[in-house]
């Protein structure tokens, strides 16, 4: 080593008295004392001194921002940014398919000709790959497959993702995650753009299992792939809970594929405990697992109408008591039984859904409160009467009258303009009507911020039990290479009879979801000629959209011909 060099491996806080070399200039201690910033020592190539990466500032592209921050904490090698490579389109045969073979040997072998045995294993290293916008070349997604991301490495991603404005998902094939590192990668996550939607966790088996926190309720992701992790009966039950619980749901997952795991009747019970209450999970993925018949009865069960337990019939009450209110109100508020008796009733008239049924103490307490209410009313009206006859038409008096309403039904949140007719026997209808308008109003504040409660849905009365009709959000159910038989076959025959009969019924047209589209049974220990499986799928044949697509193509073109 120069002696430069060896003059470098001493402190530069220590420099030596009298005179210091810096790019070839001499300069006196005194000088150099009298500046701010000691002068910068070119260094000899390859004993660069190491930066710290919290000052670089990212600028939005991948590669140069993840080579600078690897750089910076000591990476010698590191993994290379590339453009993710494209499948090549399907080949198409034609009148010139004998030459084909020639010429793709052709390229092949002057390919092979002109590499070296290293390039040829390049596919191997350790890559991330990226897919680019067409537009602007902006990363849209990111692929690591097959190389080990630490902690450390996660920490240069918390620094270089943020500002990638248009990524849409991270893709994580066998990248030896563990629990610790998985809490890290979740950490970061909020800090991604908006537009990131995509997580793909695959071949990442943890032994805690503690995928459920990808599902947390603050979580924005919609697609979450969870292949091929050794997910068990455990790890179902976690990932049911974060579907949803009594009070808790998560309100944002859109698709969820647990393909590929060991999860069987215990593990399918608990998704479909968390299917009772969800309604925003369109797609569910359960193909090759170990599920038997008594956990396809339980999937089953939850698509159709099903009886709530106690605990949920107490959580309804207490729903309907609070009705639709973002905080469950303790005080008094009599008015509200009455308020809540009208708005259901206008609600029926103009086909708006509401509960069907309430519990005997609830109408005697709504009937109590109705007495009071007319009382009250009738004084109003008198009131009211008295002015006209003195020509005062709509005084201050009855303006006190409304702020006293208004106090009682909404307590002073909402303002309605004046709508009471000058008739006393008028005064009913337009404090009925304001109540329901009041109602309304705050029932569309609850609506914008939150999704009504599933509790709160039609229920159905048998028997002196309740049935909730059944969870008709999810489109898509994929059971392929299961263990299930012809008992599990004909649960879900059930499911397609009820589901084509209550889409067809009068109620339910154009209006909210109508069930399953799509349903994978093949490839289970039943024969594919079994006449519940065919009876099933003509039942499902005219509800999937992909078959009514190919039907009218069919048709144009035999229309066109």
């Amino acid at each position: 080593m120069s002696v430069e060099g060896a003059a470098q491996g001493a402190s530069p806080r220590a420099p030596r008295p009298g005179i210091q070399k810096s790019s070839g200039t001499v300069t006196k201690k005194g000088d150099r004392a009298a500046k701010e910033k000691p002068p910068i020592v070119l260094l000899p190539v390859g004993e660069e001194e190491p930066k710290n990466p919290e000052e670089y500032q990212c600028t939005g592209s991948l590669e140069t921002d993840f080579a600078e921050l690897c750089t910076r904490l000591g990476y010698s090698d590191f993994p290379k940014v590339v453009t993710r490579p494209r499948p090549h389109p399907a080949f198409l045969p034609s009148s010139s398919v004998s030459e084909k073979p020639i010429v793709d040997d052709q390229r092949l072998s002057g390919s092979c000709s002109l590499n070296s045995m290293e390039s040829k294993y390049v596919f191997f290293r350790p890559t991330i790959q990226v897919e680019l916008e067409p537009e602007d070349k902006t990363v849209k997604e990111i692929y690591i497959r097959g190389w080990k991301v630490e902690e450390r490495i996660l920490g240069i991603f918390a620094k270089c993702l943020p500002p990638l404005s248009q990524l849409q998902a991270i893709n994580f094939w066998k990248v030896g995650l563990t629990d610790k590192t998985l809490a890290t990668f979740i950490a970061l996550l909020p800090l991604c753009s908006s537009t990131l939607r995509k997580v793909s966790l695959e071949g990442n088996p943890l032994p805690e299992q503690s995928y459920h926190k990808l599902m947390g309720l603050d979580s924005t992701i919609m697609h979450l792939s969870l292949r091929n992790n050794n997910i068990d009966d455990y790890g179902a039950q976690l990932l049911g809970q974060a579907l949803s619980t009594l009070h808790t749901c998560n309100r944002t997952l859109v698709s969820l594929n647990l393909g590929f795991n060991h999860i069987g009747d215990e593990g399918a019970g608990y998704i479909a405990d968390g299917l009772r209450l969800n309604r925003s999970l369109l797609w569910l993925s359960l193909a090759h697992n170990r599920i038997q018949d008594k956990g396809a009865l339980k999937l089953a069960e939850v698509l159709q109408p099903f009886e709530l337990t106690h605990t949920e019939v107490v959580e309804r009450r207490r729903l309907l008591l609070g009705k639709g209110t973002q905080e469950h109100l303790r005080s008094p508020s009599s008015s509200r039984h009455g308020e809540s008796k009208a708005e259901r009733e206008k609600n029926l008239l103009v086909g708006v859904s509401s509960v069907a049924l309430i519990d005997k103490a609830d109408k005697t307490q709504t009937a109590k409160t109705l007495k009071g209410l007319v009382k009250k009313k009738e004084k109003a009206g008198e009131v009211v009467k008295k002015e006209e006859k003195s020509g005062s038409g709509q005084s201050p008096i009855q303006g006190n009258l409304k702020k006293e309403d208004a106090a009682k039904t909404s307590k002073g949140k909402v303002t309605i303009p004046e709508q009471k007719p000058s008739r006393g026997k008028g005064q009913k209808t337009g404090s009925k009507e304001k109540r329901s308008i009041l109602l309304e109003s705050e029932q569309l504040i609850v609506e914008a911020t939150e999704m009504v409660n599933p509790l709160l849905e039609p229920v159905e009365h048998r028997d002196g039990k309740v049935f909730l009709l059944g969870n008709k959000v999810l489109l898509h159910l994929n059971l392929l290479r299961n263990r299930i038989t012809e008992v599990g076959l004909e649960g879900f025959l059930n499911v397609v009879r009820y589901q084509a009969q209550f889409s067809k019924s009068s109620k339910s047209a154009a209006k909210g979801p109508v069930g399953l589209l799509w349903l994978s049974l093949a490839k289970n220990n039943f024969s594919p000629q079994s006449p519940m499986y065919i009876m099933m799928q003509e039942l499902m044949l005219p509800r999937d959209p992909i078959s009514k697509a190919k039907h009218r193509e069919e048709e144009a073109m035999a229309s066109a011909t």
